[in-house]
């Protein structure tokens, strides 16, 4: 890891480091991940969050407990804010911003717990934080401690979006146009750019007023100019030339963190029909080989009813086994059908539907599972990477088409295709994306290909490999 390069005058000896992750589950896991590589290094982590966000958390390795320990933080009530929820996963997407105001207050005990810290002689060398914790460096600066950013975005995602300096005084952007073409300092050719259904949602999401009183976007850029250096999850041989850029842009150093997989790309196997989920895993040991789309569309992905609708039918047109991770979308109560009417009895041979968690390492790891339906949340695409799959991509949110447009330069996947006025989609464009992916031109379900981004089929042509030497550190 290049992060103790970069820490100038921390020495070769154990470092004190506080870790603190924004509340949502697709940030946490990274963040422990990383504090395990720092363990597994000899130094010493205090990770900072909510106390039901702890319990959730899953266990540390015997081999590091000692090193990590975990502070719990109580979360402050909001107004609006449901009782008990402490992480995104706890809510629907309207209500998010309110989770960052609750979070907001915890400036007063993590000053706290840095006082007493320093008090029992641990001062922290380090405090890592996320891209919305604009008041951590505040805190720390009253304590001596430098603050180091981890952001678990892909590095041309916060390329596309610069400091400050550039949004505001060389290169201002205020209309959704100006989101549909790369940034004038971006020096060569990249795929960073949103349609323009994608840029009014982004100026909305990251850049507008919310309920936190914040935009992201400010957060982010207060992040950028009060930590001393940034990290992220990713690495040279994916992104070749963005670290050199945003070291540049930042005016301090970009570090790359590699990609930080789960332990589960290892063990993926072990123990898993004595686990919660050796359901889904079971399921999964009945298929043939390659044989089977898993489907999942992250946590926070707004999607609606029709939506799910639409996609549940693309999944039948396609006539491919699937195993489907769905959330139920915000705003449906029980009576409504999550699902289109006898779909599941239509379906009951090939699919497996699961509303609860699903352990999506080891479903990609597994041996049946052939292709990726995907939202293309960063962790989601990496964690791809390491098994080799072909990807049908659905993206959303913030950086997720940038992702999906990049992977589809590099012949990893196919991007179902979205009306750029509402970025609405329908069965047919899902049915051909899949059936792209998984069926060969004679109809027969993609089986026994080698690992890798391809298959024999005439029809397919995702054929492009990652060289990823980074993608465990």
């Amino acid at each position: 890891m290049e992060m103790a390069a970069a820490a100038a005058g921390a020495g070769a000896g154990r470092l004190e480091v506080v870790v603190f992750p924004w509340l949502a589950f697709g940030h946490m896991i990274p963040f422990l991940e990383l504090s395990k590589r720092l363990a597994a290094r000899g130094h010493a982590v205090a990770f900072v969050s909510t106390p039901r966000n702890l319990a959730r958390l899953p266990p540390m390795p015997a081999h590091l407990s000692a090193r990590i320990r975990f502070v719990a933080l109580p979360l402050p009530a909001v107004e609006g804010l449901p009782e008990g929820a402490e992480a995104t996963s706890d809510l629907p997407p309207d209500k998010v911003e309110l989770l960052k105001k609750a979070m907001d207050g915890l400036a007063g005990p993590l000053a706290s717990f840095l006082a007493d810290a320093v008090a029992a002689g641990r001062r922290p060398d380090w405090v890592i934080l996320d891209f919305c914790h604009h008041w951590v460096p505040p805190v720390a600066d009253q304590h001596k401690v430098p603050c180091a950013a981890f952001l678990i975005f892909h590095a041309a995602c916060m390329a596309f979006i610069g400091p400050r300096w550039a949004n505001d005084d060389a290169y201002p952007r205020t209309k959704p146009e100006d989101f549909t073409v790369p940034p004038k300092w971006i020096p060569f050719p990249s795929t960073t750019v949103f349609l323009h259904h994608e840029a009014r949602r982004m100026l909305a999401d990251n850049f507008g007023e919310n309920a936190s009183g914040r935009s992201d976007t400010d957060r982010l850029w207060d992040v950028f100019e009060r930590c001393c250096l940034t990290i992220h999850r990713s690495c040279r041989e994916l992104e070749p030339r963005m670290f050199t850029l945003l070291s540049d842009l930042l005016r301090k150093p970009a570090v790359p963190a590699g990609i930080l997989l789960p332990e589960a790309v290892e063990d993926r196997d072990q123990d898993h029909r004595q686990s919660s989920s050796g359901g889904v895993l079971r399921w999964l040991d009945d298929q043939p080989p390659k044989s089977v789309l898993y489907v999942a569309l992250g946590s926070e992905a707004p999607l609606t009813l029709e939506n799910i609708h639409e996609l549940a039918l693309g999944l039948e047109l396609a006539g491919v086994h699937f195993l489907w991770a769905l959330r139920k979308p915000a705003g449906t109560n029980n009576e409504q059908e999550l699902l289109p009417a006898g779909f599941e009895e239509r379906m009951q041979d090939r699919r497996m539907v699961c509303t609860g968690w699903v352990p999506q390492v080891k479903v990609l790891g597994h041996g049946a599972t052939a292709a990726f339906l995907t939202h293309c949340g960063w962790g989601s695409t990496i964690e791809s990477f390491a098994f080799g799959l072909p990807l049908v991509m659905l993206p959303f949110l913030t950086d997720t088409p940038m992702i999906a447009r990049e992977m589809a330069k590099r012949g990893i996947g196919v991007e179902v295709a979205r009306d750029d006025s509402d970025g609405s989609f329908d069965r047919d464009g899902v049915a051909v994306n899949v059936r792209h992916v998984m069926v060969e031109d004679e109809g027969n379900v993609f089986s026994g290909a080698e690992p890798g981004f391809g298959h024999r089929g005439g029809q397919a042509k995702l054929e492009k490999k990652i060289p990823l030497p980074c993608y465990r550190v």
